[in-house]
């Protein structure tokens, strides 16, 4: 069974959410309270080890939980990426291609392994851990893309945010007005809205001198997490009566319009 969400408007709305909050909770852990990107590190992964099991265990589509497991790979993200470019010394191009990297690897495998790359359909353990595994690194290059387009570049937060938007919508149209691959621009947009995440939400937590909004980490966190929470909410809602309007197995399921459209998102060709 599949126990991904659909490919919605909604969707891409709880997804830049939640790997917002991903980098303000981070920044929160590890530089507001002082704790330290490794030792931070070592405590969202292990959160999200924890989540992934709850996840993987699960015997169908949970919105609370995937997407705690989604904001979880984008805290522990944000930390890892923080201790490689600046603790390690890496910097943000060099972790970026690392990262990058590693990305295309995961991408080769999982394409050898002969699951299927298209979120919609994945309906084993094996393809959704490598899609567990994707959504991490890609979540981690997502702050070190981030920081390298805003602090090498020199553009800012709010200047690279911008860009990145761009980047998105051109996706988008790409998506209506030409025969490219869906699940190809799936992908694109799934990583693209990590660094969209990473710059706009240190637009919002960082000082005005720093380029912000100055909501600080506090502030910002609360923000995002109230947003991801109630859009939870509203997709469990949706969920359940979207199951309560279910068939029984023996039941023959209503006469379909072939004529009928197939249902918008990235993976609808």
């Amino acid at each position: 069974m599949n126990k991904l969400p659909a490919i919605t408007a909604v969707f891409w709305i709880m997804k830049i959410a939640a790997t917002t909050l991903g980098e303000t909770g981070g920044d929160l852990v590890a530089q507001t309270l002082n704790v330290g990107y490794l030792a931070s590190s070592f405590l969202f992964v292990g959160l999200f080890i924890v989540s992934l099991i709850a996840q993987l265990r699960a015997k169908k589509f949970h919105p609370a939980l995937f997407w705690a497991v989604i904001v979880t790979t984008s805290t522990a993200g944000t930390t890892l990426s923080d201790f490689m470019n600046r603790t390690a010394g890496l910097g943000y191009a060099a972790g970026a291609m690392v990262l990058i990297t590693c990305l295309v690897i995961v991408f080769v495998v999982w394409r050898l392994s002969g699951q299927t790359l298209k979120v919609e359909q994945i309906n084993t353990v094996r393809g959704e851990l490598l899609y567990w595994i994707a959504t991490l690194i890609s979540n981690t290059l997502g702050t070190s893309t981030g920081d390298w387009l805003a602090h090498d570049t020199g553009i800012g937060f709010q200047t690279s945010t911008l860009v990145i938007t761009a980047a998105l919508l051109v996706i988008v149209a790409a998506h209506y007005f030409t025969p490219i691959s869906g699940t190809l621009l799936f992908w694109l947009a799934y990583v693209l809205t990590r660094p969209f995440g990473a710059n706009a939400g240190n637009t919002l937590s960082k000082t005005y001198a720093e380029g912000g909004l100055n909501l600080g980490t506090f502030g910002a966190s609360a923000v995002l997490a109230a947003v991801l929470v109630g859009l939870v909410v509203y997709q469990t809602v949706v969920e359940h009566k979207r199951s309560a309007m279910r068939l029984p197995e023996n039941q023959d399921p209503p006469a379909v319009d072939i004529r009928a459209e197939p249902r918008p998102g990235f993976e609808s060709r």
